[in-house]
């Protein structure tokens, strides 16, 4: 046998390999999440807040509590998380928000939000209107390939 034949069936077992082991650990976590969202969904309940600040930012430098800094991963230390400071009653407190929601929320208003632990799982605005999402402009780059596919036939002319 010719040494590239040997190579391609040993790269396609590696990779079928890999793909059965990618299987079971995604289905491993996407039970493990299930389990969390039915804690979340648990334990949240409806409390009133006055929105300070919200950053991404690391979850060492958000001000969090301690323990709840030691418990988490060196991994998701690492990572930015979306932080919102808020004034729930006499408190200002550090709460992890939803990444969903995170560009919802309107700073320097308050709002009633759903909370579980620490997190923020949705906001609806108390007073005034809902503050309007600014259109970000799109840059030269993106407004070509956008014509170009619709071109193309690609993506649906609007």
């Amino acid at each position: 046998m010719n040494s590239w034949i040997i190579v391609l069936i040993v790269t396609v077992v590696v990779l079928g390999i890999a793909a059965v082991v990618l299987y079971f650990l995604g289905k491993k976590a996407q039970k493990k999440q299930a389990e969390q969202q039915a804690q979340i969904e648990a334990m949240k309940q409806t409390v009133s807040m006055l929105i300070i600040d919200k950053k991404r930012m690391r979850m060492r430098d958000s001000g969090l509590p301690q323990s709840v800094i030691a418990s988490a991963s060196k991994l998701m230390q690492r990572a930015k998380l979306p932080i919102v400071k808020a004034k729930v009653g006499p408190q200002v407190l550090s709460l992890v928000c939803d990444e969903k929601i995170f560009d919802s929320i309107p700073v320097k208003k308050e709002v009633k939000a759903t909370v579980s632990g620490i997190y923020i799982t949705s906001v609806k605005g108390l007073h005034g209107k809902a503050p309007v999402q600014e259109v970000k402009k799109k840059s030269w780059w993106k407004r070509a390939a956008d014509t170009i596919q619709e071109k193309g036939g690609a993506r649906s002319i609007k």
